[in-house]
């Protein structure tokens, strides 16, 4: 706790925002933070021990604003497990924008579409996950002034958040895919044995962040909804191979459209 609250005291010196909904953007999504009205910009270096986003297409800085007449705090670039850091800095940024008085928080990412009616492109709402595959953020002494000691994991996903997206995606004509996400801890892609097991398992959608960034918020009592971008099939659905850029470019492609079913959240967030 004192990390974060070393952290929080320097943000709080850099920015008068107070969020009340915190986004989190995915790879290759990074450049929606710069469509919203912006009134801080923090990088992640510029916070003593803060860890330091490393993975392509993430900026890594908090981008402080309004949209829509909401408050927010945007994560450009997020920290992911295989980049070596312990489980409690991947979510450290979570707990971070729930201290600064975020009672939201919309995850992003980009995804390996498991389910065969799923193509790139896609927007998929999260309505359950799979985190078995990577270590819990809870793990250790429990912080009481987090969260309990057991949270309930039964409804992660807000079902009022997900009513909303849904109704949104209709509004604006943008098709909405519904299923559940798996994490993985990556850096290396999932084989097609895997890929066949987490179909078994119920799994829609893969990647290598989000579901240990829900835990912890779940924990601290954040409303949480999600939304994958399907950036290609995963591996062994077809006969193409896996790569970075395609993930990057899927991200930009899928961009205009999340960020039409973003602002329209946010205007029904903030009539609430």
């Amino acid at each position: 706790m004192n990390k974060i609250q070393t952290c929080l005291t320097q943000i709080k010196q850099k920015t008068t925002i107070v969020p009340r909904a915190a986004i989190v953007l995915g790879s290759g999504l990074g450049n929606l933070a710069e469509s919203i009205q912006i009134d801080t910009i923090l990088p992640y270096q510029e916070i003593d021990g803060f860890p330091i986003s490393t993975a392509p297409g993430h900026k890594g800085r908090f981008i402080f604003g309004t949209v829509k007449g909401v408050p927010v705090v945007i994560m450009q670039g997020r920290l992911h497990y295989y980049e070596g850091y312990e489980m409690s800095d991947v979510v450290l940024p979570i707990r971070l924008m729930a201290l600064m008085g975020a009672e939201i928080l919309i995850l992003t990412n980009a995804s390996g579409g498991i389910n065969p009616s799923f193509h790139p492109g896609d927007l998929m709402m999260i309505t359950d996950q799979i985190s078995s595959f990577v270590p819990s953020p809870l793990i250790g002494e429990n912080d009481e002034a987090l969260g309990v000691r057991f949270p309930d994991m039964s409804r992660i996903y807000d079902k009022e958040l997900c009513r909303l997206l849904r109704k949104c995606a209709e509004e604006t004509g943008i098709s909405l895919k519904e299923g559940v996400y798996l994490q993985t801890t990556g850096p290396n892609y999932e084989s097609p044995a895997e890929v066949r097991m987490f179909r078994l398992l119920g799994a829609d959608a893969v990647a290598m962040s989000t579901a240990c960034e829900a835990i912890a918020a779940n924990h601290m009592g954040m409303k949480i909804c999600g939304i994958s971008c399907i950036s290609n099939a995963a591996a062994g659905m077809t006969d193409a191979a896996l790569g970075e850029e395609e993930v990057l470019l899927a991200g930009k492609q899928a961009g205009p459209k999340l960020l039409t079913l973003l602002f329209a959240f946010l205007s029904k967030v903030s009539d609430r």
